[in-house]
This record gives C-alpha cells, sequence and structure tokens, in this order.
C-alpha cells in the first residue's frame, strides 16, 4: 500500500483523540449519517442545470464573448485532425503534469498498420517539492535532464528526434507549438512561468543541455492527448475526457464556431477547461461544507471549483473531511480521531478507490483506517464505504453532466439528430475506481438521450496519444506538401494570365484575317444589337445539350416567355441527323398545339449552339458536334436546311425560319434588350464561348467596311494549336484522352462545366495513389467516369464541410474531414484556374474592342450565361478580378442573361424584321 507519509508520523507514532462528550445514540448516529452523506446526493434537475449552464459559457466562450466573463475556457489546441491509421514513426514524448508530482519520458513507435503495436518504452521520474515551488527555469531544466537520462538508455540517432510536450495546465494556445500558461494548478507554483510560451521554455533548456537535437512539434494537454491515442474504430473518437489529479475534457469542434480563430473550414480540437467552471446558480447548490472547507484549505482559494468536486487530488480529501466530521460527532470509531486523519492529504485517491472496491471487501477498508491510526469497527467499515461512494458517485455524476453539455455542444455544431461518438477516457479516477465510469454513462445517457456514446479506455494514459498529435502533424505537413505540388500548376499567375491574354488576341487577329487559327471568328450576319422598338409574336428553338427548348416569345414593351423543354434521348444525339431534326419538328409541332398556335407561320430563330460557319443569316453549316452530340450526316450541312425538310417531311406545319443564331449571341442580344452597352456574349455552362461585336472592315469574308458584325469566336477551340501546351497538366491530358474529341477544344476542357469534374476525379485518383486521401485506400466508385458532376464543385464550394462530406459520402466516398477540406482545395483550385482563364479570354475581347474604336477607356456590358457561371459561388467574382487585372483600361459590366437562348433567338429574328422593314422602307 501507498505509504501514508503526509501525516508526518511513523506507523506506531499514531494518537487517538476521543471525544469526551456522550456518544449520540443508534437513532441520533443514523440521523447525522444520512444528513452528512444527503448532502452529496445530486437531483437530475441539478445535473441539468450545471449541463445547461456549461453548455450557455461554452457557447459564449467559442464566440470570443468577453462580457459577461463566460464561466469556463474554451482554448483552441490547433489539432486539426484526429488519426486515420496510417501514421508510423518514432517519436519522443514528455509529460508534465498529467499524474501529479511527476513526469514521464516515452520512446513510441507507430507502425501505421492495423491491430501491429510496438509497447512503448516509458521512464517515470518523482519531481521534487522544491522544484514544483521553485524558479520555473529550475523546472524546464529538470525535464531537459530527465528527457537526455532516459534517451542515454535508449539504442537511437541523437540527430532530428520530433517531441510532443504533453503540459497539463491551463494554456492560451496559439499555433500547435506555442502556447502560454495561464495559470498553474495540481500543486505546481512555479515562478516567472505564467505567461511564458512553455514550448520556448522546453526549447531553451534542451538547448541548455546540449546532449540532443530534438524538434518540440507539439504542445498538448493529456486529454487531447488522451482522444488522439484512441485507436480509429468504428466510430469516430472526437472527444477526450480525463479525471486524474486534475479533470478536463476536449473535442472536435467546426472551426467557424471558434472566433479566435477567424477560419470557416474544417475542426479544431477545443480544450474545455472545465475544472475552472464556477456558475455559483449552478454549482451552488450541490457544494456541501466539504467542499467550502476544502477550497478554504488548498493552495488556491476559490478557483477550480468544480475540479475540486471530481478531481483526483481532491476525492481522497473530501472523503477524509466527511470521516473526519463524522468521527468528531461521535459516529465513527467510537468518536475517536487520529493525528493522521486530521492531517490534510493522508487519504489518497487510491485509498478511496480501494476502499469502495467490493472485490477487496471489508479486510482492505480496515487495514487502510488502521494505517491511518484508526481502530474502526464492523459497523465503521461498512459506514466509510457508504462514504467513499457518495463522494465518487457525485463525481461521476457532475462529470456526466459535464459531458453531456460538450455532447450537446457537438450535436449542435454537427447540426445533426442523433450523435454515434466515441470519447475515449484516461487519468486515474477513470481507470482504477471500480464505478466512476459506469455511473458516468449512465448519467450521460440520462442527460443526453440523443448521444449514443461509447466509453474507450486510454492504452496508456495519452503518451501514445502526444506522439500520435505529432505524428498526425507530421502526416498532414507532407500531405500538405505534396497536395501543394499537385495543385500548384492550376494555380495561374499575373504573366500566365497576360500570356493567354496576348495569345489570344493573336489567334483573333489570324481568325478574322482569315488565316489559320485555334479561333475561327465565324460572322454571324447580326448587324445590330436591340433598340427597343421591336414588336411581335416569335417563335424560338433552342438546342444545345441534352434538353431542348420550344418558346413563344411576345416582344411589346417587355418580353414574355412561354416555353416548354423537351428531353433528347442519348440514342437520338447520337443517331441520324434526319432522326434528330425529326424529333425537333414532332417537338415544336406538340408545342403548337399546346398553344393553340397549329397553322399560323410564325418568324423562327434556331439557337444551334454548336459551332457552325454562317453565310448568311438563316444559313448555318455545322462543322463539327461538341457536347456529346454525333448525330450522323450533319457536318459539312446547312443545319437551317436540315430542319427545313424535317418540316417538309412532316406537311401540314409551316414555319418561316429567319435566323440561325448561337447561344452566345442569343444571350449577348438577350442583355443588349435591357443594357444597350452590351456587345459581348459569355457561355460558361456545359461548354463554352464567346461573341462580341466587331467592325465590319476587319472581317476578312464578308464584303463591306461600314457598320459591325457579331462575331462567334468558337473560343472552346483555341489553343487545339498547341498555344496552350504550357498551361496543360496530366490531368487535363487524360481528360482529353479520354473525351470522345481527342486534342480539340482544349481551352473548353479546361473551363466548361462538361469537364471540370472530370479534372477533379483525376488529381483526386492521383492524391489517392500518393497516400494523400481517402487513407490511400483505391475507391471503386472513384475509377468511375463521370461521376463528379461539376454540380458538385458549386455545391461544394458553397457548403458548410459537413454537408460537404455528405455529398461526398453520397458518392461512396468514405472520407474524414482532412479528406473533405482536401477535395475542397482541389475543387477551388480547377474552378479557379477555368474562372481565371476565362478572364484572361474576357479581357482579350474588351482590349480588341477599346483598340477598334481608338479609345483611352471602354465601358462595355457583357451579358452572361451558363450554369456554371451562375451557379458556382466564386466564378462570376474571378472572372471580373482578372478581367480587371488583364484589362486595366476597360470598365466591364457583367450582366446575367435570364433566357439567352430562347428570349436571345427571338430578338435576332426580332431586329432582322425590323431591318428587314427599313430596308423595305
Amino acid at each position: 500500500m501507498d505509504s501514508i507519509g503526509s501525516s508526518g508520523l511513523r506507523q506506531g507514532e499514531e494518537t487517538l483523540s476521543c471525544s469526551e462528550e456522550g456518544l449520540p445514540g443508534p437513532s441520533d448516529s443514523s440521523e447525522l449519517v444520512q444528513e452528512c452523506l444527503q448532502q452529496f446526493k445530486v437531483t437530475r434537475a441539478q445535473l441539468q442545470q450545471i449541463q445547461a449552464s456549461l453548455l450557455g459559457s461554452m457557447e459564449q466562450a467559442l464566440r470570443g464573448q468577453a462580457s459577461p466573463a463566460p464561466a469556463v475556457r474554451m482554448l483552441p489546441t490547433y489539432v486539426g485532425s484526429t488519426p486515420h491509421g496510417t501514421e508510423q514513426g518514432d517519436f519522443v514524448v514528455l509529460e508534465l503534469g498529467a499524474t501529479g508530482a511527476s513526469l514521464r519520458v516515452l520512446w513510441v513507435t507507430l507502425t501505421g498498420i492495423e491491430g501491429h503495436r510496438v509497447e512503448p518504452r516509458s521512464q517515470e521520474f518523482v519531481i521534487p517539492q522544491e522544484v514544483m515551488l521553485g524558479a520555473g527555469q529550475q523546472l524546464f531544466d529538470f525535464a531537459a535532464h530527465c528527457l537526455s537520462e532516459f534517451l542515454d538508455a535508449q539504442p537511437v540517432n541523437k540527430q532530428g528526434l520530433q517531441l510532443g510536450f504533453s503540459f497539463s495546465f491551463p494554456c492560451h494556445q496559439t499555433g500547435l507549438d506555442r502556447s502560454t500558461l495561464i495559470s498553474w494548478t495540481k500543486g505546481f507554483r512555479c515562478s516567472g512561468v505564467e505567461g511564458q510560451d512553455v514550448v520556448q521554455l522546453l526549447r531553451d533548456a534542451i538547448r541548455r543541455q546540449g546532449a540532443y537535437n530534438i524538434d518540440v512539434v507539439a504542445v498538448v494537454n493529456d486529454t487531447v492527448g488522451t482522444m488522439m491515442g484512441c485507436e480509429p474504430g468504428v466510430r469516430p473518437c472526437e472527444v477526450g475526457l480525463v479525471v486524474d489529479t486534475g479533470t478536463n475534457a476536449c473535442y472536435m469542434e467546426e472551426a467557424r464556431h471558434v472566433a479566435v480563430l477567424d477560419e470557416d473550414r474544417g475542426r479544431v480540437c477545443v480544450s474545455v477547461e472545465w475544472g475552472s467552471f464556477s456558475d455559483d446558480g449552478a454549482l451552488g447548490p450541490v457544494l456541501t461544507t466539504f467542499d467550502h472547507t476544502l477550497d478554504h484549505e488548498s493552495l488556491n482559494p476559490g478557483a477550480q471549483r468544480f475540479e475540486k468536486m471530481i478531481g483526483g487530488l481532491y476525492l481522497g480529501e473530501l472523503v477524509r473531511l466527511v470521516l473526519a466530521h463524522l468521527a468528531r460527532c461521535g459516529v465513527l470509531f467510537g468518536g475517536c480521531t487520529s493525528p493522521a486523519l486530521l492531517s490534510q492529504g493522508s487519504i489518497l485517491l487510491e485509498h478511496v478507490a480501494e476502499m469502495e472496491d467490493p472485490s477487496t471487501g471489508a479486510a482492505r477498508v480496515h487495514a487502510i483506517l488502521q494505517d491511518l491510526g484508526l481502530s474502526p469497527g464492523a459497523s465503521d467499515v461498512e459506514l466509510v464505504q457508504h462514504v467513499c461512494a457518495a463522494v465518487c458517485t457525485r463525481a461521476a455524476q457532475l462529470c456526466a453532466a459535464a459531458l453531456a453539455a460538450v455532447l450537446s455542444c457537438l450535436q449542435h455544431s454537427r447540426e445533426q439528430q442523433t450523435l454515434q461518438v466515441a470519447v475515449a477516457t484516461g487519468g486515474r479516477v477513470c481507470e482504477r475506481h471500480p464505478r466512476f465510469c459506469s455511473v458516468l454513462q449512465g448519467t450521460v445517457m440520462l442527460l443526453a438521450p440523443e448521444c449514443d456514446v461509447s466509453l474507450i479506455p486510454s492504452v496508456d494514459g495519452g503518451g501514445r496519444g502526444v506522439a500520435m498529435v505529432t505524428a498526425v502533424a507530421a502526416r498532414l505537413a507532407a500531405h500538405r506538401r505534396l497536395l501543394e505540388e499537385t495543385l500548384a500548376p492550376f494555380r495561374l499567375n499575373h504573366d500566365q494570365l497576360a500570356a493567354v491574354q496576348a495569345q489570344m488576341r493573336k489567334a483573333m487577329a489570324k481568325g478574322l484575317r482569315g488565316e489559320a487559327s485555334s479561333l475561327r471568328m465565324l460572322p454571324t450576319f447580326v448587324r445590330a444589337t436591340p433598340d427597343g422598338s421591336e414588336r411581335g409574336d416569335f417563335l424560338a428553338l433552342d438546342l444545345g445539350g441534352t434538353n431542348f427548348r420550344v418558346l413563344l416569345v411576345r416582344v411589346t414593351t417587355g418580353v414574355q416567355i412561354t416555353s416548354e423543354i423537351y428531353s433528347i434521348p442519348e440514342t437520338v444525339a447520337q443517331g441520324s441527323g434526319q432522326q434528330l431534326f425529326d424529333h425537333i419538328v414532332d417537338c415544336i409541332v406538340d408545342f403548337q398545339q399546346k398553344q393553340g398556335l397549329s397553322g399560323q407561320s410564325l418568324p423562327l430563330g434556331f439557337t444551334f449552339s454548336f459551332p457552325c460557319r454562317q453565310l448568311g443569316l438563316d444559313q448555318g453549316i455545322l462543322l463539327n458536334w461538341t457536347k456529346g452530340f454525333k448525330a450522323s450526316d450533319c457536318e459539312g450541312q446547312d443545319v437551317v436546311s436540315l430542319l427545313r425538310e424535317a418540316i417538309t417531311r412532316r406537311q401540314a406545319v409551316e414555319l418561316n425560319v429567319v435566323a440561325i443564331v448561337n447561344d452566345t449571341v442569343g444571350t449577348m442580344m438577350s442583355c443588349g434588350y435591357e443594357d444597350p452597352r452590351c456587345e459581348i456574349g459569355l457561355i460558361v455552362g456545359t461548354g463554352t464561348n464567346a461573341c462580341y461585336m466587331e467592325e465590319l472592315r476587319n472581317v476578312a469574308g464578308v464584303p463591306g467596311d461600314s457598320g459591325r458584325m457579331c462575331i462567334n469566336m468558337e473560343w472552346g477551340a483555341f489553343g487545339d494549336d498547341g498555344s496552350l501546351a504550357m498551361l496543360s497538366t496530366r490531368f487535363d491530358a487524360s481528360v482529353d484522352q479520354a473525351s470522345i474529341n481527342p486534342g480539340k477544344q482544349r481551352f473548353e476542357k479546361m473551363i466548361s462545366g462538361m469537364y471540370l469534374g472530370e479534372i477533379v476525379r483525376h488529381i483526386l485518383l492521383h492524391l489517392t495513389s500518393l497516400g494523400v486521401l481517402f487513407r490511400g485506400q483505391q475507391i471503386q466508385r472513384l475509377q468511375t467516369r463521370d461521376i463528379f458532376k461539376t454540380k458538385f464543385l458549386s455545391e461544394i464550394e458553397s457548403l458548410a464541410l459537413r454537408q460537404v462530406r455528405a455529398i461526398l459520402e453520397d458518392l461512396g466516398l468514405p472520407l474524414t474531414s482532412d479528406d473533405a477540406l482536401m477535395v475542397l482545395e482541389v475543387c477551388q483550385a480547377v474552378s479557379q484556374r477555368a474562372a481565371q482563364l476565362c478572364g484572361a479570354g474576357v479581357a482579350a475581347v474588351v482590349e480588341k474592342i477599346r483598340e477598334n474604336r481608338g479609345l483611352e477607356e471602354l465601358a462595355v456590358s457583357v451579358g452572361v450565361d451558363g450554369t456554371l457561371y451562375k451557379l458556382h459561388p466564386r466564378f462570376s467574382s474571378l472572372v471580373a478580378a482578372t478581367v480587371r487585372e488583364l484589362a486595366p483600361r476597360c470598365v466591364v459590366t457583367f450582366l446575367q442573361s435570364e433566357d439567352g437562348s430562347g428570349k436571345g433567338a427571338a430578338l435576332v429574328t426580332a431586329v432582322a424584321c425590323r431591318l428587314a422593314q427599313l430596308t423595305r422602307v
């Protein structure tokens, strides 16, 4: 048994002191005992009040609300990730404050192999009382000396050792390796340390020692170490609980809820310094006279009130005070006390645990009391066990109320109806007390029924966990380097973007001159934008993807649109041309019948969003299919003629096809109806393209030098001549090779919605092969082409991390929060490059218009359509920022088109009818 040295008397020297007053009778004794033990009974309502008060204080502290001062500190630990089982290597751990007046050094080997553990080597050093209460430098020099002594006995290389520092006192952490001591607890009172960075103090001491080259990677408290040391299991272990000399908890909080961090992504482990919880309203009703006496006689009266009701440093003292009180009252030990019983610190946690343990029996209680110089009777033994049970049951219940508050906070932050979580438990109270954890778990179930909690005992007091924090930090740093290397080619600088702008200007000039160029610069024969005088009813067709629309557009003082969407089956899109155009006409007839338009011949505008060479407003030769279309016998043909032939085959249908319109032109015209300065159209959706109003004198293929004409750039093919090779990555090459048109539409494949998801998927596959994602496990679902739709990019960059995880898990990707953050970064890098390339293209166009007109400054609007541009949270702002950077002399306004393809086609038709009427006049 542990020596009872703190009494100051050796065994045999104890002398009994007995009450000279008359002893109470049996009924009086029973009442005195009940009255005494009743003070330790805590009701469910009181526990709920403590839970609610602590939860409120936690949330207040997370928000950074300073007034009134929160009753608990919530300190970020800068541990942003829990282990995923692949961590490996050798690590040194120094533990200070985890087990009272001792210091422990460990050598921990992590194998990274599930089920294969190497037992850590460790050595414990007792800290002399004069060091605990002396100068801070003396304490840290002592720690450095112990570290060297331990390592001298290990067969290790003295260079490049990585150390995790477990420092179990209230600290203000500002980084994983920066931590300022707020206040000493647990009997330590070293001078010159409070307010100082304890990591720097340790580094200085190690340097003074001079024996080893040690890198202090992380400072961690014992609670975080306990959580991190929990074996990865079915449930995530995201809560740590320590009840040792003192008590504390930690859990993984959403970083966006921790005001002091100013982060909106990821998670961070927060240390809940609940030992200092001191809400008088909640704690006052459960404080006993013995709690007040213990606090008054402690080293820090008025502080750590909650800890003094739970921590192992105090439980024995509470039991001693109760036993001494009952002895004085004549209820115990025949009214006799002993100097040991009356000496502070004579009953320790170990004694309480042994006395309450039913397996040791009454004999052990008898022996412990005799060592205290007492002569217990049979009834005394039973009563002492009742006292121990009352004190420890209350401690477990109070601890459960605090843990329930943490679980409620975690559940709220995750926005989950029910929470399934593992709680790693550590500390001698949890480990050695026979009933503590069972009372704890039962009370938590009562107070937080919506939380399904598993308590997982810590393997080695948190030492392995501290090594794990160090290993996780090393793993994350290595993964971060690999991620940055992978994404570096997607992060374009000013010079690269300016080079794209310059290349596009060259390609534009060549295309306009009719020379070989990756930009076709196709005349559209649209010679004017709307002026507001257009009137009439028009039909519009919109073919540009898997859906096909028919619209009735009424242009009066405004524009009214009625439309219907028809699908184009893949078999039709990739069948014969005749089959495709017959299907289109069938849809038109159906629409006319539903709108009561049968027999009417309205002017029709046909939005055909594929590369065409226009020979006139109603003549367009299809150059090549894109966007997954491959209908036969169409390329090289006039699509208006193909449509008219299908109309003829249908018979009894009269349609007046006035104009064939590219969707980009339609977008420009649609916005031009609202803003006369709109002279550029931009599409960023399934595909991408741009058009603009060019001076007719610069268009080689069309006669005439005066006026302007809208040019369809077909910029998706920009770079097909190799001019973008310097920006193409291995992932772009993979996507291109797997596409239906390898080597074609290279610009589009770096920008548009049809391809960004595939680029992301290929990057994720690469990162998985490097072990950076998904624990290096090849996931079959990720091998599936087009699993990663581009709409997910928009969603992922718009949502909280919890929702990001849900999206990815729905895709069948089992991932951690770290994985989700990395996937988010990949999406951001790919979409940012796309937006910047798009912006470089727009900058080339606006600069061309400005120079055409000989202006110092140009004010112009761009009409934009496309789901990627509209739905992605950052795309539009990135495009605009890039244009401002590359074309500073142009003031560019971006207008989102409401219905560019449909309304725009009708307006092209309306403008053509207006101009034709003017010509006739």
